[in-house]
């Protein structure tokens, strides 16, 4: 009999540490730039992405993983009579998870569970550290897959971008458009809600004080959160914002863990640089 095996595609944002810790398996998605195609996290790094982008004055599409290299990943696992659990990219932002689908029929294989995560970056994350707890601790993998969707709503994830270009070019958030007209330069929160990113609150200033606000703005939601972790993550940020933002969490003296990371490829394909969310488990009830 095979093993609970628990898989995740790029966009999820884990750390390279915690992928090793937590045995997760990441299949990459993929970033075109001009003809070429770069699995993200392997081929190609965010910063490329955005000097890339700033010289073509335009940004990367991005695009679901390749069924080829699914079928390499899944093959051996299926082999082993392994139970399969895969957690996707919002289904509304990607087809990523109907590609995972696609191979699972390719190979007639019946124990494959696909989990439309309905969020993105550490969104995603936060499900599939909950995933392989509940498989540490004995539970079978559907109920594993049971207990995720059930909770999949209580997952807060927001950020703060520090430019609208790359979400307004990427067309991943209508709302972004219409902010585009105004004079000002307005940084929004973008609040991810069933599986959709629309704007939550609107900020003027230095992203220094933009985070700071944006932090402030949801302590009362992080002092009534699951206790156990909370991820700062970020497209590549000044290290005193990082540190002031893990210093604020610190002193909340509410969190097991607090977790930094840095998004990927794709994720920041859409955000640009400088953005910053934090994302956590609203208290299960």
């Amino acid at each position: 009999m095979g093993k609970i095996r628990i898989l995740a595609d790029s966009t999820c944002d884990l750390s390279q540490d915690l992928i090793e810790e937590y045995g997760i398996t990441i299949i990459p998605l993929n970033i075109v730039l001009d003809s070429r195609s770069y699995k993200d996290g392997l081929e190609i790094t965010p910063d490329e992405i955005y000097e890339w982008a700033d010289r073509m004055n335009t940004t990367p599409k991005t695009a679901s993983p390749e069924m080829g290299y699914v079928l390499e990943v899944l093959k051996p696992l299926v082999d082993n009579k392994d139970d399969i659990i895969f957690l996707g990219i919002s289904e509304d932002m990607s087809a990523t998870c109907q590609t995972i689908r696609m191979v699972a029929e390719e190979l007639d294989y019946k124990n494959i569970w696909v989990i439309n995560s309905k969020n993105l970056s550490t969104g995603i994350g936060l499900q599939v550290l909950r995933a392989v707890a509940y498989e540490r601790q004995g539970m079978d993998a559907e109920s594993i897959v049971r207990e995720i969707e059930t909770a999949r709503d209580k997952v807060s994830a927001s950020f703060v971008i520090d430019t609208l270009t790359y979400l307004h070019r990427g067309g991943r958030c209508s709302a972004v458009t219409a902010l585009l007209g105004n004079a000002l330069k307005l940084k929004p929160m973008i609040l991810v809600d069933n599986g959709v990113m629309g704007v939550a609150k609107k900020y003027r200033g230095r992203q220094h004080t933009v985070v700071h606000s944006y932090v402030k703005d949801l302590e009362a939601q992080l002092l009534s959160a699951d206790p156990n972790c909370v991820f700062i993550t970020h497209s590549g940020i000044d290290k005193g914002i990082e540190q002031e933002t893990y210093d604020y969490l610190k002193q909340l003296n509410y969190f097991k863990n607090i977790y930094i990371t840095r998004a990927g490829g794709v994720i920041s394909s859409h955000c640009g640089p400088n953005t910053l969310g934090v994302l956590f488990y609203n208290k299960l009830t």
